[in-house]
C-alpha cells in the first residue's frame, strides 16, 4: 500500500493557519514553515500569508514584542540572546529593535542582579576567582553583555569564607 501525500487546497490551510493563529502568537517564518510541510506551492504559501497579514493574525512587530517580553521576564535572558533567537526567526533588524526600544531603560538588566546572586550561591569551586568565572560565563550564556555583568558583580555582597581572594582577573 503507497503512502499518498494529503492534497490540501489553499483555502483549507489558509483556514487551518487562521485557527493556529488565533490560538496564539506566530512570526511569518514559522507559518511559513508549517505551509511548506503541507506542501503547498511558493505562489499558494505566499497567498495564504498576505491573507493571514491582511486579517492581523500575523505579525512579526507584535510577535517580536511578545517573544521578547516572555524571555525577558520568564526566562530571563539577555538582549543579545533574545536577538539571536528572533534572526533565528528571520524577522528583521528594525522590527527586533524597534519592539526593544518599546521597553522602560533598563528592563532587560532589572533580572541580571538577582540572577547572579542566585547562581552565585549554587555554584561550587576552589576559590572565588573560578566560581566568578563560572558565574560570569553562566551570565554571558544568557545574552548578557560583559560590562553589565561586571557592574552586578561590583553592586553584588559576596558572602564567602574566601574574603581574601581577589575579584579582579
Amino acid at each position: 500500500m503507497e503512502d499518498k501525500e494529503k492534497i490540501i487546497t489553499e483555502e483549507k490551510a489558509w483556514q487551518r493557519m487562521a485557527r493556529l493563529c488565533a490560538r496564539n502568537e506566530y512570526c511569518i517564518e514559522d507559518i511559513r514553515r508549517k505551509l511548506r510541510k503541507l506542501n503547498l506551492s511558493d505562489k499558494d504559501i505566499e497567498s495564504v500569508l498576505v491573507k493571514l497579514q491582511k486579517r492581523s493574525y500575523v505579525d512579526d512587530g507584535r510577535f517580536a514584542r511578545g517573544f521578547i517580553r516572555d524571555k525577558l521576564y520568564l526566562n530571563k535572558w539577555g538582549k543579545r540572546k533574545i536577538e539571536m533567537a528572533l534572526k533565528q526567526k528571520k524577522i528583521s533588524p528594525e522590527v527586533i529593535e524597534a519592539a526593544f526600544s518599546e521597553l522602560p531603560d533598563g528592563a532587560d538588566l532589572e533580572s541580571l542582579q538577582p540572577l547572579l546572586e542566585k547562581k552565585w550561591r549554587t555554584v561550587k569551586a576552589q576559590s572565588v576567582y573560578e566560581k566568578r568565572s563560572k558565574v560570569i560565563r553562566f551570565a554571558l550564556g544568557r545574552g548578557f553583555p560583559m560590562d553589565d555583568v561586571l557592574r552586578c558583580f561590583d553592586k553584588m555582597q559576596i558572602d564567602d569564607d574566601n574574603k581574601d581572594d581577589s575579584w579582579s582577573f
